[in-house]
């Protein structure tokens, strides 16, 4: 009884919980849009600097050598350009999939900074859609299966030593029954 009343604890939670993540995603992509739209600022810029010196953006980057700024600056720019083209990748697949899909999309979600922006401003949502109610099955029973899995590992041990002891023969002489004629 507290096995069944505690994994279906576990399953209402894991529903509620799960039940958020078509809201978070959407709050994520918009986060995700963001951090796209300030890189591609600097990106721009970057080119447009580079464009009035008749330079490529590879050009413009060997060229910053020469002192330790130039190129720790270099570095930067790079890694804001290769940020940019990930963000840009992740943000793509994740519009382009419809609620459904993007369950099965936590991998697209991974920039660190987007994903502290996004749960730091997170306002759970009640989830009236069928990606939502979708989530919050999964959840639930994910949560169910999760628990009596803890209890099933936790009491095996128990189990096993009494089904041990039920095992056993007793040391009593048992006599077979006398049939009377």
């Amino acid at each position: 009884m507290i096995v069944r009343a505690a994994a279906l604890a576990g399953g209402l939670a894991g529903a509620a919980g799960l039940s958020q993540y078509p809201e978070f995603t959407q709050q994520y992509t918009q986060h995700l849009a963001g951090q796209i739209e300030a890189l591609s600022v600097v990106a721009a810029d970057f080119d447009a600097s580079a464009a009035r010196s008749d330079l490529t953006r590879d050009e413009a980057l060997a060229q910053m050598t020469g002192t330790d700024f130039l190129q720790d600056r270099r570095a930067d720019m790079t890694r804001a350009f290769a940020r940019l083209y990930q963000l840009t990748s992740h943000h793509d697949a994740l519009q382009a999939a419809g609620p459904l899909e993007r369950l099965t999309m936590p991998h697209r979600m991974g920039d660190a900074a987007t994903l502290r922006g996004t749960w730091a401003g997170f306002k759970p949502a009640v989830p009236l859609t069928l990606a939502g109610a979708l989530s919050a099955l999964v959840g639930f029973l994910v949560g169910v299966l999760a628990l009596r899995g803890v209890f099933a590992l936790v009491s095996w041990p128990v189990r096993r030593l009494f089904a041990g002891r039920a095992a056993k023969p007793s040391a009593a002489r048992v006599e077979p029954p006398v049939a009377l004629r």
